[in-house]
Parts: structure tokens; C-alpha cells; sequence
């Protein structure tokens, strides 16, 4: 793939957008950034909180330890956090610096019970907003979409901010007649700022043909800091969580159990690492498709196999390239959220990786790509906590077997359930599996989570 071609040029742009660094479950560290940004509007620590979010975000939100405060889990642990101790301005970090003296604090502001955590009536999967009082002035913040994707800030009922597409949810018929349907008059996204509106480059352009080529190709200098920030950070986390204690420690018993083979050390390598930040260690990982645990899952294996193999580092880059873009291009047709569990379509992605890393050609990537959802499509996400560990093992498991499957001369055909011939053709089925054939069963979950 030439440079100048569209599609390079976007994969870089995806790359970019995608895989950057956070630090804490991405839910709740997204409400303590929506939280934090509405403390900015407002000026002052609030009286009370109201937190509005999607059921997704609850699911999410409820059972993963939030970084930074002694072990505080839940929503208004994430909205507290955000509002004592919170800068804005660093986005998906936006608690990395809490002080001791900030985690008495936010201690202190939970236990005087200013927050109120309501679901939200609306028809996005991510969606959040955070509205906070001090006497008679009001601050509001909606995030949608996606986990730094701004669209409304008020300040005392007036729109300082709102992203157009946002007027479907919020008063959509009264900028239609005051504006135009351009939104509010004056209101522009920050110059410069993380998470503010910002067009996106085109997940369209995605296909596992073009992938391919461009990991084959694309020059390693452009990937360079990219790639090399998510091997550094995620393989940090991975250490940590197998040499401490957190969650279930999954990571740790799959060696224990089963060995330091290869394949066991893949799997591990991604439990680990999710133990650790299932359980609120306070070190970043670069994540992928708005998920640390899907980031730590589509590259760990993949560092592993490239150690053990001798890969020089170009390898190693073009493979996790590919591995990433692979897992964005299936949840392009999933979405940021949904019932199923985003970990089966990194660790697919991650034997997609492995299988390359091997010299595997397109055919054998392909077809480990099919063979792997063939065997965890099934799995479903019950919201952030330490299990995801095992359901990471499992993924990539189903993705090293999927390209054995391969070498052996073994394969899923078409018409195999929810397999059609075609890699794109299955993608799509996933696709259409997780966003729409799931919506019910995300909203059960949702109910037996929060007892409703």
C-alpha cells in the first residue's frame, strides 16, 4: 500500500485515534472525565450531584475497582473522583495524579451522600452526563458515543457547547427553530481539546484484504510511537499483575496450572495484565476500540510469541498493526458497548497476530480470524470486573487455535452457525450478532446486575 493512498493514511489516523493510553477501567474513568469537565464549568466543589447514565454504563461502572481511591468501586466512586480530584484536560488520565490528601477527600465527599446516580432515558449504548449544583448555579455535561466524545456543556441552562448530533437527544426541536438545526449560535468545540468534537477517520475503510497490506507495508517510523507506547505500557501492567495480588489472579494460575509453555504464557500475559486493572492498579495501558482490556488482550499475546520466536521488532510492529486494526474492524460493526464480550474479538485479532508472526499469509489470518469466532462468539459482557481475566484467556486461547486449526488443514465452513464463507461476511455476522441479535440480552443482564 502506497502512502498516498486513502487508506493508508486513514489506518494511521484509526491507529492514532484508537490506541491511546488510560488509566483505570475506561467506563468509569470516562464519568470521573464527564464529572471532572462539569467541576470546570461550574467553578466549585457542588452541593449535590445528579449522575444520568446508559444501562451499558452501569454495567460497567459497577463492579471494577476506580483507580486512585483505596479501593472505592461504583458510580459515584468514578463521579467523585472526577469532581474532587479530577483534570480535565488529561482526558482518559483524568485521575491519574490524586494526591493521599484527595482520596480523604473523596472519601469524605461520598460518605456526606451529595450524589444521586439515575439511569438514562436515551437510545445510545455510551452515554453519560453529569449535572452539579452550588446554590443557585448549575453546571451540565453529556458525554456520548464514545468515551471522550463531549456533546453538551451548560452553564446555567445555556449551551456553551453542543455537538449537533447531540439535538437528537437534547432539544432538538427548539434549535431547529432558533438555528437553523446548526446548533447553538457561538458554540464551538475547545480548540485543542481531548475528547471535544473532532471527525473521526473512516472505519468503513476497513477490510481484512486492505489490514493486511497496510501492516505488510505500512512504514515502521509512522507506527513507531503508537505501537512502541502500547508494548511499553501494556507489558509494564502485565508484569505488575503477575507479580501482585489482584482479583482472582487469573494470570497467575493459568501458570501455575498449565505451564510456561508458549501458548500458556500468551494467555497469561493478557490475564494479567486485566487482573491487575480489574482491581484498580494505577498504571496506564494503551487501549484499543475504547478498552484497556481489549488493548492489553489484541497485543500481549502477540509481544509473547514475539519473544519467544526471536521476531526482530519490525515484525513485532507490523503484527500488533495488525492484530489492532483486526479487533477495530470487528467492533466497527459491534459498537463501543454491547452484550457481547469485547475481549473475543481482541483475542481473535490477537491469533491473527500470532498467526503472522508464524508467516502466516493473508489466507492463514483469515482464516484464524473465522475459525476463532466459530468457537467464542458466545461470550457474553456482564460489565468490568475481575472474570474478564478468563474471558481474555479463553479469547486468545480460541485465537491460537484458530490458527492451528489452519496449519492442520482444519476449518469452520460457511453455513457452520453463524459462519458465512467469506472473512467479511463473518465479520459482519458478529456484527450484526452483537449490536442488534444481543440488544435483549443486554438489557436482562442489566436487569439480574442491578437487581431490577
Amino acid at each position: 500500500m502506497e502512502k498516498k493512498d486513502k487508506r493508508y493514511q486513514a489506518y494511521l489516523r484509526i491507529l492514532k485515534e484508537e490506541l491511546v493510553p488510560a488509566m483505570g477501567c475506561t467506563e468509569p474513568i470516562a464519568l470521573a472525565y464527564c464529572a471532572a469537565k462539569a467541576r470546570e464549568i461550574l467553578g466549585c466543589m457542588p452541593d449535590s450531584v445528579l449522575v444520568e447514565a446508559s444501562g451499558n454504563i452501569i454495567k460497567n461502572v459497577k463492579s471494577v475497582v476506580v483507580p486512585n481511591t483505596n479501593g472505592l468501586k461504583g458510580m459515584e466512586a468514578a463521579a467523585a473522583a472526577g469532581i474532587v480530584a479530577g483534570e480535565a484536560d488529561r482526558a482518559l488520565e483524568v485521575i491519574a495524579g490524586v494526591t493521599e490528601g484527595q482520596k480523604e477527600e473523596i472519601s469524605r465527599f461520598l460518605k456526606a451522600g451529595k450524589i444521586q446516580v439515575r439511569p438514562m432515558d436515551t437510545e445510545e449504548v455510551l452515554d453519560m452526563a453529569v449535572t452539579l449544583w452550588k446554590g443557585g448555579e448549575e453546571a451540565r455535561v453529556q458525554i456520548s458515543r464514545s468515551h471522550t466524545n463531549i456533546v453538551l456543556i451548560e452553564k446555567d441552562g445555556e449551551a456553551l457547547y453542543r455537538e449537533k448530533c447531540a439535538d437528537k437527544v437534547l432539544r432538538a426541536a427548539e434549535d431547529a427553530d432558533n438555528d437553523g438545526g446548526q446548533g447553538a449560535v457561538g458554540c464551538k468545540p475547545e480548540a485543542g481539546a481531548k475528547g471535544g468534537n473532532r471527525e473521526e477517520a473512516d472505519r468503513a475503510l476497513l477490510n481484512m484484504e486492505a489490514i493486511y497490506d497496510f501492516a505488510e507495508t505500512v512504514d515502521p517510523d509512522d507506527v513507531r510511537e503508537v505501537i512502541g507506547r502500547q508494548i511499553a505500557l501494556n507489558t509494564a501492567i502485565s508484569e505488575e499483575g503477575l507479580k501482585g495480588n489482584y482479583g482472582a489472579n487469573i494470570g497467575r494460575v493459568l501458570l501455575h496450572t498449565y505451564g510456561n509453555d508458549i501458548k500458556n504464557r500468551a494467555k497469561a500475559a493478557a490475564a494479567a495484565g486485566s487482573d491487575a486493572r480489574m482491581s484498580g492498579c494505577e498504571m496506564p495501558v494503551v487501549i484499543n476500540s475504547g478498552s484497556g482490556n481489549q488493548g492489553m488482550t489484541v497485543s500481549l499475546p502477540v509481544i509473547e510469541y514475539a519473544k519467544e520466536l526471536g521476531c526482530p521488532e519490525e515484525k513485532l510492529y507490523r503484527a500488533l498493526v495488525l492484530s489492532n486494526l483486526t479487533a477495530i474492524h470487528q467492533k466497527s460493526g459491534i459498537g463501543r458497548l454491547s452484550a457481547y464480550c469485547g475481549a473475543v474479538s481482541a483475542g481473535c485479532a490477537a491469533g491473527c497476530g500470532i498467526a503472522y508472526l508464524q508467516g502466516g499469509d493473508l489466507e492463514a489470518v483469515n482464516h484464524t480470524l473465522v475459525n476463532a469466532l466459530a468457537i467464542v462468539s458466545g461470550i457474553i459482557c456482564d460489565g468490568a470486573k475481575p472474570s474478564c481475566a478468563a474471558k481474555i484467556a479463553s479469547s486468545v486461547d480460541a485465537g491460537i487455535l484458530g490458527y492451528a486449526m489452519y496449519r492442520e488443514g482444519q476449518q469452520f465452513y460457511g453455513g457452520d452457525g453463524i459462519i458465512s464463507k467469506g472473512v467479511e461476511k463473518t465479520i459482519g455476522n458478529v456484527g450484526r450478532l452483537g449490536k442488534d441479535g444481543m440488544k435483549e440480552t443486554d438489557k436482562e443482564i442489566i436487569r439480574i446486575m442491578t437487581g431490577c
